[in-house]
């Protein structure tokens, strides 16, 4: 079994906004696999199916982005699953807009949601996809950015860069992370 994970907030003020890119890669996902993201368990909204013979969990955490690990923790007990089949998407301020990197370990980086997988997975160590949003211009306070809505101008890489997402994605369920993770960090 393989799970991803996309991070963002739910209800629809934050629908939209840079923070969410999680949520908008796992339900570009669902449309892609056919899989309806629409159970609500583990504090969070999941859809199971399988892709190519692979059964594939998609998790949108409800918690709000900064307890996402409380969700990713309730759903790792119940299914006993490996953090090595793990994918988590995410948004990344030092990622250029209309770009992605992979990664397989690190810190945070300030990223609250990552803080709180890694506190409640009790490792630095599984699969990233970030999400690149750019930072703000000097001046403009980080949290009013992240829950900010991208601007029309945006629109196109953002587009490009959740393509890219689910190609990685797939990629993950086909292949070795470091295979994936090196096509697309090129």
């Amino acid at each position: 079994m393989r799970w991803i994970v996309g991070l963002g907030n739910p209800g629809t003020p934050y629908q939209y906004t840079r923070h969410n890119v999680g949520f908008m890669a796992i339900d570009m996902l669902a449309e892609r696999f056919g899989i309806p993201v629409s159970q609500n368990k583990f504090k969070a909204q999941i859809g199971e199916g399988n892709v190519s013979g692979c059964k594939v969990v998609l998790i949108k955490p409800m918690t709000y982005m900064n307890l996402s690990g409380e969700s990713l923790r309730a759903f790792m007990d119940f299914y006993k699953a490996d953090l090595e089949d793990l994918l988590v998407i995410y948004d990344d301020l030092d990622t250029e807009l209309g770009k992605i990197r992979l990664r397989y370990q690190g810190s945070p980086g300030g990223h609250n949601g990552i803080k709180s997988i890694i506190q409640h997975s009790g490792t630095q160590v599984f699969n990233r996809i970030r999400i690149g949003i750019s930072r703000p211009l000097p001046g403009k306070n980080i949290a009013d950015y992240v829950l900010s809505d991208f601007a029309k101008a945006e629109a196109e890489p953002l587009q490009d860069a959740l393509k890219q997402t689910v190609h990685a994605a797939e990629d993950f369920l086909k292949e070795p992370f470091e295979k994936t993770m090196a096509r697309y960090n090129r």
